[in-house]
């Protein structure tokens, strides 16, 4: 979870604390929107596990965030 917090500090301009809250917070709403498999293959990612498949071969928080900007991009204004 560390390259997540890390990657939203440089771009937000956050402090380490507040970046890991964000996260912290964004992670928790998104689990509980999610159904279950998704939800705790988050849970395997971020807890160290290789749930692989989250965007690269292996899975990974890399993944995960590419998958997410993905997603991101099907709510931007046009």
């Amino acid at each position: 979870m560390g390259e997540i917090i890390a990657a939203v500090a440089q771009r937000t301009g956050l402090p380490p604390d507040k970046a890991r809250a964000a996260v912290e917070a964004i992670i928790e709403h998104l689990k509980g929107r999610l159904p279950t498999a998704i939800s705790s293959q988050i849970e395997g990612i971020l807890g160290g596990g290789d749930t692989g498949g989250a965007g690269t071969p292996g899975g990974g928080l890399g993944g995960l965030a590419g998958e997410l900007d993905e997603l991101g991009g099907l709510f931007a204004k046009k």
